[in-house]
């Protein structure tokens, strides 16, 4: 079965990169701007893994982060937060919220798909 994985980043060029990266290894993507839209598009869909961006408009991920998790759904799908942040204090709360792991961007296509072949097996 192919696992689903839901990019979510303002960024459409970190999208492409992230979609490019993972649908070459088998993965499905589904993309989303911002929290409030991948919400929306993770309805009813069975979501293997959530990749999010901090920083966006209409939801961030911290947010996007704390409602997946309130999720009967998808409590405990891996959540990994792929970001210019890169402070203690901003790492502690993506953890707090519910993130499994933490990239910095820019990142390289072997790092994403290291941490996406840890948590998905």
């Amino acid at each position: 079965m192919t696992k689903t994985i839901m990019t979510v980043d303002d960024s459409a060029s970190v999208r492409l990169m992230v979609n490019f990266t993972l649908r070459e290894l088998g993965y499905e993507i589904l993309e989303a701007e911002n929290g409030k839209a991948a919400l929306k598009e993770m309805e009813g869909k069975q979501i293997h893994m959530l990749i999010t961006d901090i920083n966006m408009p209409e939801m961030d991920g911290i947010s996007l982060v704390k409602k997946v998790r309130a999720s009967s759904a998808y409590k405990f799908i891996p959540i990994i937060m792929l970001t210019t942040e890169s402070q203690a204090e901003k790492k502690l709360e993506g953890k707090e919220a519910g993130a499994t792991g933490w990239i910095v961007k820019p990142f390289k296509p072997d790092q994403l798909i290291a941490v996406v072949k840890k948590v998905l097996g």
